[in-house]
């Protein structure tokens, strides 16, 4: 089966490509040092996201070839993965990288998809069937709006060993479910990669982590994971299906939230790094750091599973 192959080769470069990023890291100073916001205690490696987009890229050309969903993945992630990188040596240096700078990266980013004809193009009548296609405009700024969103949910969520890559996972395996029963090969066939590049990731950054992912890696999966549901489960989705992927990424939208009212309420800056996220509240209570990862991973499947159940009931 060519998923299972992907998703093979996909893990066993992530197996591969780790150790050698870590050494690589270690040896030049480029790790994530502890500090007062931060729940680690000793210097962590960081570049993990550089060896995840690799893994991705090379399985994605070599099963897809050249098509417009491998070339937006590709070259929007490697603009993601180098300011990732960047802005990660700075954290190296306990040094802080401009927030402009990435804000329009960032965007410039998420209106990729654009040129290469991904987009949120409408909604299909469920009583008619008919395909109600919205206004050019709209089209444009949903999408625009909904990738960039999701390049810094998941960026947000990246705070506690083996949260992003474990949740990721859960959203990719049920984005991949979903493209299978919407009969998208292509869509299915990158969740599926992406699944496999988190799972063979998260055996070295579950707690206690050997190698973070660093911002190189959470904002590429946030843009990997935003374009799979793109082309996948918003393309031709009826009024009620649309909610599908957003309940696969259920968990960093409701995180997202809450934490931007938090610094609303607060008065803090919506940009500013804090200790106002889910699993600072949790760890917060007592929970461990496994503990804290476990709660939100089952948060995490609930969503998966509702979203499967609203896909297979109403789809």
């Amino acid at each position: 089966m060519v998923y299972l192959a992907a998703g093979l080769i996909s893990l066993a470069l992530v197996f591969a490509g780790v150790p050698l990023f870590r050494k690589y890291a270690l040896r030049h100073g480029f790790v994530d040092r502890p500090s007062a916001r931060k729940i680690h205690h000793k210097p962590i490696p960081l570049m993990g996201g550089a060896a995840i987009y690799l893994a991705c890229i090379i399985t994605l050309l070599l099963f897809q070839g050249i098509t417009p969903l491998s070339l937006t993945i590709t070259s929007g992630g490697l603009l993601l993965v180098i300011t990732g990188l960047i802005d990660d040596a700075y954290k190296a240096k306990e040094k802080e990288f401009p927030v402009w700078p990435r804000v329009i990266i960032y965007l410039g980013v998420s209106m990729l998809p654009l040129f290469f004809g991904i987009s949120i193009a409408g909604v299909a009548s469920p009583s008619s069937g008919s395909f109600i296609a919205l206004p050019e405009w709209i089209s444009w700024a949903g999408t625009i709006l909904w990738i960039f969103a999701l390049i810094n949910m998941i960026n947000f969520i990246d705070g506690v060993d083996g949260l992003a890559s474990g949740v990721c996972t859960l959203s990719s395996l049920t984005l991949f479910v979903t493209a299978i029963v919407k009969g998208q090969p292509d869509t299915a066939l990158l969740a599926f990669i992406l699944a496999a590049a988190c799972i063979g990731f998260l055996t070295y950054n579950f707690y206690p982590a050997r190698i973070f992912m660093g911002d190189a890696g959470s904002t590429f999966l946030g843009f990997t994971l935003a374009v799979i549901a793109v082309d996948g489960a918003f393309k031709k989705a009826t009024f009620i299906t649309v909610l599908v992927p957003m309940l696969a990424l259920g968990l960093p939208i409701l995180d997202t939230a809450i934490v931007m009212l938090r610094r609303l309420i607060s008065g803090k800056g919506l940009h500013r790094a804090d200790k106002l996220h889910t699993h600072h509240a949790l760890m917060r209570w007592g929970l461990s750091q496994v503990q804290t990862v476990s709660f939100m991973y089952l948060i995490a499947a609930l969503f998966s599973l509702l979203s499967i159940i609203l896909l297979l009931v109403m789809g």
